[in-house]
């Protein structure tokens, strides 16, 4: 849904286990009925409920919708061959006719690195490489990779048969967290994505980086400043009490499974990192995003542990029909 010049769009979390990709599916069925602009995946590897194979999820999200975007929120570059990566995502954009938005990421999690044999010292360098690769492919012409990373071998020409149907390629986005991060996103005029862990007050702080790091034409895409944030719009002062505390116990256990980082972060005030409130709230929250950082773009994060899946249907139903529109007329026009 467009308010205004918010879009707004949905993030799925992978199931647990097999007889969860029904309930996936429906989750985006519902988004696109709700008229979201989006649905978005991760990437992640060898922990329960860890979505292995993002592209392929959201094939099956493409052939049973006909309008919504399909995004990955964190497609690792460093662990795939960038040539795979550019045909994978070129047939989605075909199948989907032309729908698919791309973030990209490095990963963080040792295990990620072992098992697919990368070291992690060079995840930045692979993520660059990759990138650049992919970008040639996506034009469709000749080419030869003779990177320290990925390589055709020496004078050894391919030439992709498969371009993506937006051109000159699906809008992209970077997963960042850190400043190391979002300066490689910077460096390339591309959007990035922060953390749905951090604070309002640190997301501040690095966009205002990413910002006077950016090449003279700025941010190329649609999107300016993406933003995930955990949301949940409540009923009643029960049903936001309930929430928090559910929120609060999932920051705690998720906090032991992070890097040192990622820890520190998720240890900062809850209330900077969620919105769960009355609608009136949510609606002031989501302005003081669009004021203070430029958000166009807003990825809801809905599924907390413990929240029936009414309740979570609920809180969207009540964003799209109630919060969006009052925040569209908020606003000035321009």
């Amino acid at each position: 849904m467009i308010s205004g010049r918010l879009a707004v769009g949905l993030a799925l979390g992978s199931p647990a286990e097999a007889s969860g990709w029904s309930a996936f599916l429906e989750r985006a069925l519902h988004a696109e009925a709700l008229g979201l602009h989006s649905v978005w995946v991760p990437e992640g590897h060898f922990r329960r409920g860890a979505m292995a194979s993002p592209l392929l999820a959201l094939s099956a999200v493409a052939a049973r919708t006909r309008r919504v975007r399909l995004g990955t929120t964190s497609l690792l570059l460093p662990v795939h061959h960038p040539l795979r990566v550019a045909q994978e995502v070129s047939a989605l954009d075909v199948l989907s006719q032309g729908r698919v938005m791309l973030g990209l990421g490095r990963g963080f999690a040792p295990v990620l690195f072992q098992a697919f044999g990368v070291e992690a010292h060079t995840k930045r360098d692979r993520f660059d490489e990759a990138l650049d690769a992919i970008l040639r492919a996506f034009r469709g012409e000749p080419m030869e990779l003779s990177g320290d990373h990925f390589a055709t071998g020496s004078g050894r020409f391919v030439t992709p048969t498969l371009r993506p149907l937006q051109r000159p390629h699906p809008p992209l986005l970077v997963a960042a967290f850190g400043k190391k991060g979002l300066l490689q996103a910077a460096r390339r005029g591309l959007p990035y994505l922060a953390s749905p862990l951090e604070t309002l007050a640190i997301l501040v702080e690095n966009h205002a980086l990413h910002r006077a790091h950016l090449p003279p034409g700025g941010v190329r895409g649609p999107f300016r400043t993406p933003i995930m944030r955990t949301l949940h719009l409540a009923a009643d002062d029960a049903e936001v009490a309930r929430v928090r505390e559910q929120l609060a116990a999932e920051s705690l256990a998720a906090a032991r499974a992070l890097p040192p980082a990622l820890a520190r972060a998720a240890q900062g005030p809850i209330q900077e990192r969620v919105i769960v409130g009355g609608e009136s709230e949510v609606a002031e929250r989501l302005l003081a995003y669009q004021e203070r950082l430029g958000m166009d773009l807003l990825i809801v994060r809905s599924e907390l542990a413990g929240l029936p899946e009414a309740l979570r249907r609920r809180s969207l139903e009540r964003l799209c029909e109630r919060v969006l529109p009052a925040l569209s007329a908020a606003r000035p026009p321009g």
